[in-house]
């Protein structure tokens, strides 16, 4: 369990920041190099290289050297563990919302008014 946990921290800690969302959007579409990664965005190599290594220890890039390019993909399976547990608690309140909405419209409940 502790293994999963910090999987799902490293998971949100990395889709918590614009930039690799905006970078994961991109390799949604196929694999693509830093470079290209890098165009649409006013900020350095670099800087990018590391939303790179962030998304990689999250899991959710891969990284391949072809010679001198490194081509980045999306590798979209620790996102599979976030939104199960996302959905875990979608179960939830949904059922909070259900038994809250049956509550108040149950006749003679304590929220009428004489």
């Amino acid at each position: 369990m502790v293994t999963n946990q910090r999987r799902l921290d490293r998971t949100f800690a990395a889709l918590a920041d614009p930039t690799r969302r905006a970078i994961l959007e991109r390799l949604r579409q196929g694999e693509a190099t830093v470079g290209d990664l890098a165009g649409p965005f006013r900020i350095s190599r670099p800087a990018i290289s590391k939303h790179l290594r962030v998304l990689e220890r999250a899991k959710l890039v891969r990284r391949a050297r072809r010679g001198r390019v490194s081509l980045c993909t999306l590798d979209a399976v620790a996102m599979r563990d976030a939104a199960a547990w996302i959905e875990r608690y979608r179960v939830f309140w949904t059922q909070r919302l259900f038994d809250l909405k049956a509550y108040v419209e149950t006749p003679n409940s304590p929220t009428e008014q004489p």
